[in-house]
Parts: structure tokens; sequence; C-alpha cells
């Protein structure tokens, strides 16, 4: 595996998602699924799906699982730089920047407008994961599990971790004999 591409591929995602982990997921996903082929979209849900269920930032966690998976220890430091590189250099660079315009116009629309289009690539995402949530296990199991996890984290005020590990624990007793 080539670490220049596996450097690229999560620097490039990281760089240009603007908003923080959440927002960057589906530029990760363009190029770990779609332009490099580490991952289908199965995987790369299963793998959203662990690193939502445990600490710390998404993207490095994820980089980190690519990056092991494709080039052992020298993937997953190079992944875990690229990944975390652009968010410290940019945090650096851009909050001595905002401090010094922070009152001009030009600064406050910049940031508001992008929100929308972050917004879609969030929309996206969850269509495409939706899509492969129905043709694997199901519109009612798919249906189902959305709802009590809309209701648990609306009205319920649960964690998304427990979230998650409940939907572990639900497929694997319900689920088990499902061939994906």
């Amino acid at each position: 595996m080539n670490l220049l591409k596996l450097f690229w591929g999560f620097f490039l995602a990281n760089v240009l998602g603007y908003g923080g982990g959440p927002s960057s997921i589906p530029l990760i996903q363009e190029e770990v699924v779609n332009q490099y082929g580490w991952l289908t979209n199965a995987q790369f849900a299963d793998v959203l799906a662990v690193s939502n269920a445990l600490p710390g930032p998404i993207a490095t966690k994820i980089a980190a699982f690519v990056g092991y998976q494709q080039a052992g220890w020298a993937g997953l430091i190079v992944t875990s730089l690229a990944t975390i590189a652009p968010s410290a250099i940019g945090l650096i660079v851009l909050l001595k920047i905002l401090d010094r315009f922070r009152k001009s116009s030009s600064v406050k629309g910049m940031t508001l407008l992008v929100q929308p289009v972050i917004a879609v690539m969030m929309i996206t995402l969850t269509w495409e994961l939706g899509h492969l949530s129905y043709l694997s296990i199901g519109i009612w199991h798919s249906l189902g599990i959305s709802a009590v996890s809309l209701w648990a984290f609306t009205k319920g005020r649960i964690h998304p971790a427990f979230v998650i590990i409940a939907a572990f624990v639900y497929g694997s007793l319900f689920l088990s004999g499902l061939t994906i």
C-alpha cells in the first residue's frame, strides 16, 4: 500500500472537512470507499458505528483503522497524522486570522454560509447509510431501530455510545442469522 495515497486520502478529507469530525465523515467515505476502494460501503458503515461507540474523535479512529488495515503500524501513523495535522495547523492559523478580522462581515458571512453545505453532506451520508441498512436488514428493522434511536437521542437523552451498544446487542440477538 502506498503510504502517500493513505496520507493524501485522509489529509484531503480532513482539510476540507469544515466543522469537525462529523462533517468530514462524508469526505472520508468518498476517499476510502469511492476513490481508493479501501473499504466497501458496508465495511465503512461498520467502522463508523464502532468509531461512534468509542471515545475520542471519529475521524481519527476511522483513519487509524483504515491505515492499520492497509499498511500496518506505518499506515496507522501516517493516516493519524494526516487526520490531525490539518486541524492543528488550521486551528492555529485561523484563530490568528479570525482574531484579527473578527468584526468583519465577510468573515461572519463565510462561516454562516458554509453551514448549509455541511448539512447537505450529512443528509447525503445519512441517506446512503439508511439505504444500506434497508438493503441489509430490511425496512422494518431499519425503521424500528431508527425510531428507537431518535427517541433515545431526543426524548430519552441517552448517550449515543449506549444507543450504539444497544443496537449491537439487538443485532447479535435478532439479526445474527442474516447474511449481509
